[in-house]
This record gives C-alpha cells, sequence and structure tokens, in this order.
C-alpha cells in the first residue's frame, strides 16, 4: 500500500491525507482505534458534555461525528470497492449532528459502537484486493479513489482528536 497522490482525492481532503504518513494503513487504523479507546476510557460523563463554546459540539458529539463521518466513508469505499459507479451524495455534518443520538449516549456506549464501526471498517478493507483499492469513484460530487478513502477516515479521526485534546481536555 502507497499514500494516495493528490489525483486520487478533492484538494479539500488533503487535509486529512497529510496527518498519514504511514503507507501500512491497515496497521495505522489499528493502532488508532486502540489509541483511541484509551482516550475515549478516560473520559467521564461531565467532561463527556462539556463544550469549549456554547455553540461547539460536546465531547460526545465530537466523537459522534467521527464516528458518523467514518461510516459515510467506508460505504463510499465499499461502493466503489465493489466496482458500483453511481455516483453518491454528501455527507452533511450540520444537518446529521442535531438529530444523531450522542448527546443522550454515556461515554463506554460511544465507545463501544466507536469501536463495533472501526472494526467493520478494517474488515472491510482487510478484504479488497489490490484492484479494489485503486477503484474510483464520485462521492459528494468529488472522484476519490478507495485507498485516498481508508487515508481520509484515519486523518479525519487524527483531525478531530487533536482538536479534543487542544481545546476539550
Amino acid at each position: 500500500m502507497r499514500t494516495p497522490d493528490a489525483s486520487e482525492y478533492a484538494p479539500y481532503f488533503n487535509t486529512y491525507v497529510s496527518l498519514v504518513p504511514e503507507d501500512d494503513i491497515l496497521s495505522a487504523l489499528e493502532a488508532q482505534k486502540r489509541t483511541t479507546l484509551n482516550l475515549l476510557k478516560g473520559i467521564d460523563e461531565t467532561l463527556g458534555n462539556h463544550r469549549y463554546e456554547p455553540s461547539k459540539w460536546s465531547v460526545k458529539e465530537v466523537v459522534g461525528h467521527v464516528i458518523d463521518a467514518e461510516r459515510a466513508f467506508a460505504f463510499r469505499a465499499f461502493h466503489f470497492g465493489r466496482n458500483h459507479q453511481t455516483p453518491l451524495p454528501g455527507f452533511d455534518q450540520d444537518s446529521v449532528a442535531p438529530v444523531a443520538p450522542f448527546a443522550g449516549m454515556t461515554m463506554p456506549q460511544i465507545a463501544h459502537e466507536y469501536g463495533c464501526v472501526r472494526n467493520s471498517s478494517l474488515e472491510l478493507f482487510r478484504h479488497f484486493d489490490d484492484a479494489a483499492w485503486s477503484r474510483r469513484g464520485v462521492g459528494n460530487k468529488n472522484e476519490i479513489t478507495v485507498r485516498a478513502l481508508a487515508y481520509v477516515i484515519l486523518g479525519h479521526e487524527r483531525h478531530h482528536i487533536q482538536i479534543l485534546k487542544s481545546r476539550y481536555l
């Protein structure tokens, strides 16, 4: 596996792909799962409900966003990896967040859901052959490869974990 080049994703995603220097994306996703689960285990309910500004998401909602985004990116990877050519719509985080259940969940429930979603993504990616990793599709009006989607998942989470550590924890 190699890091995707800029022709494999829209420029917006460079924010996330640039946070992933690893070539072994599967090992990096597995390691990230362990690190994030350890971080989540240390967050109590009071801190889970904390917002660094009144209009910002709580810790629970940030982690919920990471979970939901991984689901959306992994579905794109599934769709394109299985050679479906139908373009997929965008993922509007601002319309999803208000109806997501994360604010009412406990931190252990959120950690469990995070682990389940990551395990599902890992199983999907582990079983792609070389051709699937290179397949392209259109999501949110932008072309992207399956390989780039794996890197986006990892980098997107790194981005939000950095925000959690710097502004919340």
